[in-house]
């Protein structure tokens, strides 16, 4: 019998909910990827192995880089990408497009929620990561959306949070 990883899964905002928008050199982006990676080292040192991301623009990308970075010293990490719908990166910009499309062939596993988009396919996502995980970090301004719901779904779980409050 295989004995199961201590998983850490991640909400956070797109760029459109940031202050900074989709701008990645802003001091306040660069302030928060920090804390991303220190939170991402913290749940490492205590014992988290497997940490899944819902691959979104925004904080799930800096969760994503942060996570490969300590993989990058610690071979025992596994990454896993929760997609939402097949064709998550459809309809973004180029750049965005691409960035996705190669985190996604860095991750260990790609676990497939939804066949094709539907209207509920976001929040079967993030079921499924809050479902299947000890710890979720949240990148989380106390507003609704997809964060909110995930936010507000973990705590109805008793799951533990970890908050980087924007």
């Amino acid at each position: 019998m295989t004995e199961k990883l201590l998983t850490c899964a991640f909400t956070g905002h797109r760029p459109e909910k940031l202050p900074w928008g989709s701008d990645e050199t802003d001091e306040r982006c660069l302030a928060l990827k920090i804390k991303i990676s220190q939170a991402v080292e913290t749940a490492y040192n205590n014992g988290f192995r497997r940490f899944v991301c819902g691959m979104a623009r925004g904080c799930d990308m800096y969760f994503y880089e942060a996570v490969t970075d300590l993989r990058s010293k610690h071979d025992d990490i596994r990454l896993e990408a929760a997609l939402p719908f097949e064709d998550q990166n459809k309809h973004w910009a180029a750049e965005d497009s691409s960035r996705w499309e190669a985190a996604i062939r860095n991750c260990d596993a790609v676990t497939l929620v939804s066949k094709e988009y539907h209207s509920m396919c976001y929040a079967r996502r993030n079921k499924y990561m809050v479902d299947n995980a000890d710890l979720l970090i949240s990148v989380y301004d106390g507003s609704g959306g997809g964060t909110g719901y995930t936010v507000k779904y973990a705590e109805s779980k008793g799951l533990r949070i970890m908050p980087l409050w924007l």
